[in-house]
């Protein structure tokens, strides 16, 4: 039986003049960015092709920006430099593929994946992991939803860690990416696919994010440029747990929001968090989230039986308010609709939930965030 892995390479420069003399990007390299990092940090590199994603959609990832970026790509390459934010490196691990359109055919396991192109992984926030997973998620425009791509030929060849990449971070950006990686965090843990190791890894991204938040909390947001080194391997650390266990039901609950309302990953997240995990401990709480809250508590000095309330009271003052779901335009008929898309799409993530949610808990857990 399978107990862990961690197929990347990492690696951390303190600049990205390091970054680009160790490895030398060339003419025979994709790279995808956006604009304003290249001009800020790569302008005078020769690469082979650079895409900036930003020409090709904005927001989340989705099928009609690969296919068009496929049709626009007509020099060869050997190897993929992504350097970005989630969506940049979920584009950029596609392109790591001998064949990669139909991107459908490729999601939908009609289309062999093969890997022939070395990848490297550059994150510009502190949230996704993506660099460290073998994962890749896509919007389906006509399918409005979400689904992710999870092979081995996905993962990096190396991930590397640039904080400097993250100093002119918007704070809102910053908020809903780490709050991301807190909630890799936290459903990693509670996955029937946890292990020991993949905890270690939960439990320490845990503790470096909230007591960054709580740093944040009490002496302001002009201290985050010194936690971003932490952040950074909080993200990664993230990622490494729940590219072993995976995540659940938040993650699987928040696809058809985020894509419907084309809402920020972390953020959309964040608006199904306590109340899926409120929803566990309604069905099971003296089984393994016990050992989770303890975690929490212990952190943010609370009762145990208080973690989800004063995690979000910490959340809500410090970093991101959370939202009721209709005040993104979510209506009382989507209630049914975003949970029969949950059950129908989304099987991949629900089989990692702490406990069963059928049908009708779903929709009790839409309904109270409403």
């Amino acid at each position: 039986m399978k107990q862990f892995s961690v197929t990347p390479k990492i690696t951390m420069f303190d600049t990205c003049d390091e970054f680009i003399k160790e490895y030398s990007i060339n003419e025979n390299d994709l790279v995808f960015t956006i604009e304003i990092t290249w001009t800020a940090y790569f302008k005078n590199v020769n690469a082979g092709t650079v895409i900036y994603i930003e020409k090709y959609g904005q927001g989340e990832p989705t099928d009609e920006m690969i296919e068009a970026i496929c049709k626009d790509l007509s020099k060869p390459y050997r190897r993929v430099i992504a350097i970005g934010g989630g969506t940049v490196l979920d584009c950029a691990k596609l392109f790591a593929l001998k064949q990669t359109s139909p991107v459908t055919d490729l999601f939908d396991k009609k289309t062999p994946v093969v890997k022939d192109k070395e990848l490297l992984l550059v994150p510009t926030t502190c949230g996704t992991g993506s660099e460290m997973t073998n994962i890749s998620i896509l919007e389906f425009k006509q399918r409005h939803t979400k689904f992710g791509l999870a092979v081995d030929e996905l993962y990096a060849d190396r991930a590397v860690l640039i904080p400097e990449l993250l100093y002119e971070l918007p704070f809102k950006v910053f908020a809903a990416s780490s709050i991301d990686a807190l909630i890799h965090s936290v459903e990693s843990y509670l996955s029937p696919k946890a292990t020991l190791i993949s905890k270690m890894f939960s439990k320490e991204a845990m503790k470096m994010i909230l007591n960054g938040y709580k740093k944040i909390a009490a002496e302001g947001r002009d201290v985050l440029k010194s936690l971003l080194p932490d952040f950074c391997l909080a993200s990664s650390m993230a990622g490494i747990a729940f590219g072993n266990a995976g995540c659940a039901a938040v993650h699987a609950m928040s696809y058809p929001l985020g894509a419907q309302f084309h809402i920020p990953h972390g953020e959309s997240n964040y608006a199904l968090f306590t109340g899926v995990f409120k929803k566990y401990m309604e069905i099971s709480p003296s089984g393994e989230i016990k050992q989770l809250n303890e975690i929490i508590s212990e952190i943010l000095g609370c009762d145990e039986s208080a973690v989800y309330d004063e995690l979000e009271k910490l959340l809500n003052t410090a970093i991101l308010q959370k939202k009721p779901l209709h005040e993104y335009g979510m209506t009382e008929p989507m209630i049914e609709e975003f949970t029969d898309s949950v059950i129908a799409n989304q099987q991949r993530l629900l089989g990692n939930n702490y406990v069963f949610l059928d049908r009708n808990a779903l929709i009790d857990i839409y309904t109270k965030l409403f």
